[in-house]
């Protein structure tokens, strides 16, 4: 089999993660719009994601995919104009779930569902702007939207929660996951994971 990375690799690293980003976007836009629910978003993406993120689990077979799709995805959120921190963070915690993934020889859904915990945790990045960035993150909501949803995003994200809102990225990655692989068992099964 060739370990390098191919034309219909690349494919199916674009093709998911434009699921993967949409069905994303479709959860946390609406949500978004209700500063009190700011600090959840990403907790909601990740359980919403974890349905396509197992289907392309199916797919990969090549280290390097899962860390491709976490840059993409911290890309097109940059696009969005959340920030680009979710680059870097994507190249490091993709790399780490590939890592993981990899170490189950890619027939292991255990390592796929912590594989894709902590490829999830490139969405970090969205949110160190709101809490290492406050001033300029309030600016740019007030800029967005108004003064008082400034304002009110900012009053529920304290430093504090920083780590509650990590924290609740990896473990309801792990949720999304498991419903990924209840909803999937045909695909797994097809694939040879088990």
């Amino acid at each position: 089999m060739n370990n390098k990375i191919q034309a219909k690799d690349l494919i199916n690293v674009g093709l998911f993660t434009v699921i993967y980003f949409v069905l994303g976007c479709c959860v946390a836009i609406p949500i978004g719009m209700v500063p009190i629910f700011l600090p959840i978003l990403g907790t909601l993406w990740v359980i919403i994601t974890g349905i396509p993120f197992m289907l392309f689990l199916t797919r990969v077979k090549k280290f390097g995919m899962i860390t491709l799709m976490a840059v993409l995805s911290g890309l097109l959120m940059g696009f969005t104009g959340m920030g680009f921190f979710g680059v870097p963070l994507g190249l490091v915690f993709g790399l780490l779930g590939d890592f993981v993934v990899k170490s189950g020889e890619y027939k292991s859904i255990k390592k796929g569902i912590l594989g894709y915990a902590i490829f999830s945790l490139w969405m970090v990045g969205t949110y160190i702007p709101m809490y290492f960035m406050a001033d300029n993150a309030r600016a740019d909501f007030a800029s967005q939207f108004s003064e008082d949803y400034a304002d009110k995003v900012m009053s529920v994200m304290p430093m504090w929660s920083f780590i509650l809102v990590v924290a609740s990225i990896f473990i309801f990655a792990i949720v999304g996951g498991l419903i990924g692989k209840a909803l999937l068992k045909k695909h797994f099964k097809k694939a040879g994971i088990a």
